[in-house]
């Protein structure tokens, strides 16, 4: 069973439509012991990070995704959710994330030419050996709708990067814990195969 945390942030139905399309049992729930009893967790999103902090709190689900990754359940988080892994981010200064990882968030760099948000199809850059991105070709296209971006302290646990105005660490993975900022649901054939690489870890 793969769980969804859903915290009012958007872009759930999305991936649990892509994940029911890989044969995957889904539930959608902010229920503590259904989400500790699940055998992988996602954490998906759409929205700034203020507010999302604000109601993953409110929920009482800070301390649960602690309790998850320090588990070992394998942790997926996607776009929003790759934000809020993280210590901090310019969108919403003073506001702390989940510090499960150590870097910050901040706000793609104005360029002539480029807009912001960045929306649209683009070519990572794989390194690291990412167990996400097994069996696919360099350089794939994967979908993205963000204005912020993750700058990681260890460049080890970066896994692909891309570049739009600047260097943007487009995928994390240490230990159990994982992270796009891209939308592997909106990514076609190359996003499911990595939503089936995180499915099918053991």
């Amino acid at each position: 069973m793969i769980a969804m945390i859903d915290y009012d942030a958007g872009n759930i139905r999305s991936v649990e439509k892509a994940l029911l399309k890989l044969g995957q049992e889904v539930c959608v729930t902010r229920d503590r012991e259904r989400l500790l009893a699940a055998d992988k967790v996602i954490l998906p999103g759409v929205g700034a990070f203020g507010d999302a902090m604000d109601h993953l709190t409110e929920y009482g689900l800070v301390e649960v995704i602690h309790e998850i990754v320090d588990k070992g359940t394998p942790f997926l988080g996607i776009c929003l959710g790759l934000q809020l892994l993280f210590e901090r981010s310019d969108e919403t200064p003073g506001v702390e994330g989940l510090g499960i990882l150590k870097g910050e968030i901040l706000r793609i760099p104005d360029q002539e030419g480029l807009k912001i948000p960045h929306m649209g199809w683009n070519s990572l850059k794989l390194q690291n050996q990412g167990r996400l991105f097994h069996g696919l070709e360099a350089d794939p296209y994967v979908y993205f709708v963000h204005s912020y971006y993750l700058k990681a302290e260890d460049e080890e646990i970066v896994k692909a990067v891309t570049d739009y105005s600047t260097r943007i660490h487009a995928s994390v993975e240490k230990d159990n814990v994982f992270a796009c900022q891209f939308h592997p649901e909106k990514s076609s054939d190359v996003g499911l195969r990595i939503l089936k690489n995180f499915a099918e870890l053991a």
